[in-house]
């Protein structure tokens, strides 16, 4: 599951690199809050979308509310080649946005 440590190490990294944050919680959830610039994936699209996620050609992020559903979208994405790491609960990430 979700290590706020590890990805409290990794995160400014991967923005430093340029990545692009990828919020896959649902439509209500996303219109409640999200991080300004993330791009908007729903976990369930994200193999539909995989040409899409490959064409930002750029370190990935994934978010979500606690962690979990950003893990599984890791493990989907790193399996197809990208570099991507589970960025946690969305406002972990926003906290080094500010």
């Amino acid at each position: 599951m979700f290590s706020q440590k590890d990805a409290a190490e990794n995160i400014q990294e991967y923005l430093n690199k340029g990545a692009v944050v990828i919020d896959v919680r649902t439509i209500a959830e996303w219109n409640e809050a999200h991080i300004e610039g993330s791009k908007h994936i729903v976990l369930n699209t994200i193999p539909e979308n995989l040409d899409v996620i490959k064409g930002f050609q750029k370190p990935i992020i994934a978010v979500c509310k606690s962690g979990g559903r950003s893990q599984s979208a890791t493990d989907f994405l790193s399996q197809n080649g990208l570099d991507v790491i589970n960025g946690g609960p969305w406002q972990q990430v926003a906290q080094f946005l500010d």
